[in-house]
C-alpha cells in the first residue's frame, strides 16, 4: 500500500474519533454550567482547554465562545468542524480505496454540522456529532474490507482513544485553584462509560474504581488498556516481519511498555498520581504516533537529477 493511501486512512481515524470526544467532552461541561449554578464559566472553559491541549485566551472566556472555538470554528484543529473537514479531505485523496457508504458518511458529517448553535439547543448538536463519528466509523467496519487500508485506520482510532480518555482522567485531577474539578460521574458520563461502571463496579464511586475501571477495564471498550491493546494488534498486524516488532523506540515497544506498567502498577498508585499517570501515556501517544510516522509515512522528498547531463549541453 503507497505510504500517502496508509497515511491519509491513519488520520480519517484519528480525526473522526477526535470529534466524537470533544463533542463528549463538551456536552458534559456545558452541561455542567447549566444545572451547576455556583460553576465558574470561564475557569470550566478554561479547565477544558486544559484538557485538550488548547492555548488559553488571555480574556474571559464565555460557553458561547467556547462552544464557537471547539465545535464550529473551522479554522481550529481543536474543534469537531476541522475535524469533519479534514477527515473528509483525507478521504477525497483516497476515494478509490474507501466504500461509497463511508465516502457519504463523511460527506454528511462536513455538510451538515450546524454553522451555529442557538442557546439551549447545545445538547442536539452534540449529541449529533456523536452518533454521525459513531455512524461513520461504523460503516467503515462494516464496509470495508479489513486489509492492511483498515487497520491502519483502526490504529490511528485507538491512539487517539487512548489519548482522549486520558486526558478526561487526568482533568480529575486538576488542582480547584486552577480550574473547576469535574466530578468523576461527568468524567464517566464523558466516556460514555457511567452504566458501564455502575453495572461493572456495583455502582461504588471512589478514585481507585474509577481509575480501575478506566484504566484497565477490560470489558470497556474506550478504557485505555483496551484501547492500546487494539492499536498494538493493529501494529502487529501491519508488520509482517515479526521480528520488526521488537524494535527498541518502535510504536510496539513504546506502547507495549507503557501498558505493561499500567497493566500490574496497583490501582491505588494510579489514583494517586492519576495526572502524572496521564501525562506519561500522553507522552507514549505520542512516541508511538511519531515511530508510525517514521517507519510507515516516510517523507515524500522530490526527486532530483545528480552528476552530470551531458546530453543536454
Amino acid at each position: 500500500m503507497l505510504s500517502r493511501i496508509a497515511e491519509s486512512l491513519f488520520w480519517i481515524g484519528r480525526y473522526v474519533e477526535r470529534a466524537e470526544g470533544t463533542a463528549r467532552m463538551l456536552d458534559v461541561n456545558i452541561s455542567s454550567l447549566v444545572t451547576d449554578p455556583w460553576a465558574d464559566e470561564d475557569l470550566t472553559c478554561r479547565g477544558l482547554l486544559a484538557v485538550l491541549g488548547c492555548p488559553e485566551p488571555e480574556e474571559t472566556i464565555t460557553r458561547d465562545e467556547l462552544i464557537q472555538r471547539l465545535l464550529i470554528e473551522r479554522n481550529d484543529p481543536a474543534s469537531v468542524a476541522f475535524c469533519f473537514e479534514a477527515a473528509r479531505e483525507n478521504a477525497r485523496r483516497i476515494r478509490e480505496v474507501i466504500s461509497a457508504e463511508f465516502w457519504e458518511a463523511l460527506n454528511t458529517n462536513r455538510a451538515k454540522l450546524p454553522k451555529q448553535v442557538r442557546p439551549g439547543r447545545e445538547h442536539g448538536v452534540f449529541v449529533w456529532v456523536r452518533h454521525q463519528a459513531m455512524l461513520a466509523l461504523a460503516i467503515a467496519d462494516a464496509s470495508m474490507i479489513h486489509d492492511e487500508g483498515w487497520q491502519y485506520m483502526a490504529l490511528g482510532r485507538a491512539l487517539e482513544r487512548a489519548d482522549m480518555t486520558s486526558r478526561l482522567i487526568a482533568s480529575r485531577g486538576v488542582p480547584a485553584k486552577d480550574a473547576r474539578t469535574p466530578n468523576w460521574v461527568e468524567v464517566l458520563r464523558s466516556c460514555g462509560g457511567y452504566e458501564s461502571f455502575l453495572r461493572a463496579q456495583r455502582g461504588v464511586i471512589s478514585d481507585r474504581s474509577v481509575a480501575e475501571f478506566l484504566v484497565r477495564g477490560r470489558v470497556f471498550p474506550r478504557s485505555v488498556l483496551t484501547s492500546l491493546d487494539q492499536a498494538m494488534e493493529s501494529l502487529v498486524a501491519l508488520e509482517p516481519d515479526r521480528t520488526r516488532t521488537l524494535v527498541p523506540g518502535g510504536a510496539i515497544a513504546v506502547l507495549g511498555r507503557t501498558r505493561g506498567d499500567l497493566a500490574y502498577v496497583p490501582a491505588v498508585e494510579i489514583a494517586e498520581d492519576l495526572q502524572g499517570w496521564m501525562h506519561r501515556l500522553q507522552d507514549a501517544v505520542v512516541a508511538a504516533t511519531e515511530a508510525v510516522r517514521r517507519r510507515y509515512f516516510p517523507d515524500y522528498i522530490q526527486p532530483v537529477w545528480s552528476g552530470s547531463s551531458t546530453w543536454l549541453d
